[in-house]
């Protein structure tokens, strides 16, 4: 029996709510990699270290299924760490054949760690298996099966060369680390991952994410472009810099956003990911701001996490943060009066201890990232009750 597209785009979603089990403000990424896998467009994700970048990726590749290539790329990583040795007895021929078995070039999936490190020559034969999906070294040529590729690096280049590298990767995504106030849902869900980690056989295949990209490379985009060539506008007249090919490739995404929500022809719900494809985090905060409007109808019930997070972000948090202060407040009024703070012999600590740290972090974050007289209506109503059970609990 074949598959259908919509049960594709169903186990699809199956399979990203599990890869995202355990992870922390990372599920946007999860989800972002399987949109580019569908739209065959490629991901660079920029944070500091140790923000789980490679554990989002991998958990995204498992539930995609598929050959998986991964490297950390150095300032001395030889081209054939990735893409193979030479085949010394087509050497002794005098022939250059890449032994490619098992190396990039036979990746479906692939993540490439510190990418911006790579030679020269890695980063040229890299171009060309992004761009036409080829590779090609010495007399090896050999059409390559990639679907999506996945940099990562601690911020975005400022050598000018490796610019038209980088521009292959049309959806960029920023990292932070978990807000202070969600350190306890990291570390519950670091804990997990050696007992809970995402299940090695993936409910969903290569076969679905091909299915659903001849889907999206079908869709109709003409009741969308008008409002797609607006926002894109709009950018431009906030000196927002998209360059052509990357507001053409956009409509890929948008393609593949649609079909994911189980649409047959694309809405301006699906016009989020014009947000991802904007370079630089200076320019997706403008881009957020100046799309506000346009962006506010986004939905995408399979990617959640990522069309909410590209359309409002700010908003997003404060819905976060507006939905755990009533947890905390619930959880803190339920607190029975304590005395062992007062008394040095008692080794446990006050249970009120860890929940004034906990809304101490949620009320710096709440000031941190929205200015007075901008702070959104649901956050501005529970930080005056924040800070009442904070005074209490200090008392």
């Amino acid at each position: 029996m074949s598959t259908t597209v919509p049960e594709a785009a169903a186990r699809l979603r199956d399979a990203l709510s599990l890869a995202s089990r355990g992870l922390v403000e990372r599920e946007a990424l999860v989800e972002l990699v399987a949109l580019a896998a569908v739209a065959g467009e490629h991901v660079l994700v920029i944070g500091p270290p140790g923000t789980a970048k490679s554990e989002a990726v991998r958990r995204a590749a498992r539930c995609l299924g598929g050959q998986y290539f991964e490297y950390l790329l150095g300032r001395f990583t030889e081209p054939g760490e990735l893409f193979g040795p030479v085949d010394l007895r087509r050497l002794r021929e005098g022939v250059i054949e890449i032994e490619t078995a098992g190396m990039l070039p036979e990746a479906e999936v692939a993540f490439l760690d510190e990418v911006f490190l790579g030679s020269t020559a890695i980063l040229n034969t890299l171009l060309t298996i992004l761009n036409e999906r080829t590779f090609r070294r010495g007399s090896t040529r050999r059409a390559c099966p990639l679907r999506v590729c996945v940099g990562a690096s601690n911020a975005l280049p400022e050598d000018d060369a490796l610019a038209p590298f980088a521009d292959r990767f049309l959806v960029r995504a920023f990292l932070d680390p978990v807000a202070d106030a969600r350190l306890e849902d990291l570390l519950a869900g670091a804990w997990g991952l050696r007992t809970d980690a995402a299940p090695a056989a993936a409910p969903a295949s290569m076969a679905d994410v091909d299915l659903l990209a001849v889907a999206a490379r079908g869709l109709d985009l003409a009741p969308v472009r008008p409002a797609l060539a607006h926002a894109i506008r709009l950018l431009r007249r906030a000196q927002v810099n998209l360059s052509d090919r990357r507001a053409a490739r956009v409509q890929h995404l948008v393609a593949a956003a649609a079909v994911l929500a189980g649409r047959t022809a694309a809405t301006e719900e699906d016009l989020w990911p014009l947000l991802t494809a904007v370079p630089t985090r200076e320019e997706q905060a403008t881009a957020r701001d100046v799309l506000r409007d346009v962006l506010a109808r986004s939905r995408n019930g399979a990617l959640r996490a990522a069309a909410e997070d590209a359309s409002a972000g700010p908003l997003a948090r404060a819905r976060r943060l507006a939905a755990d202060a009533e947890i905390f407040l619930a959880r803190g009024s339920d607190l029975p009066p304590s005395d062992l703070a007062s008394d040095p012999q008692v080794s446990p600590p006050d249970p009120r201890e860890g929940f004034r740290l906990r809304v101490e972090g949620m009320l710096r974050e709440i000031d941190a990232g929205f200015a007075p007289g901008s702070v959104p209506s649901e956050l501005a109503a529970v930080r005056p009750r924040l800070v009442a059970a904070l005074d209490t609990w200090r008392s």
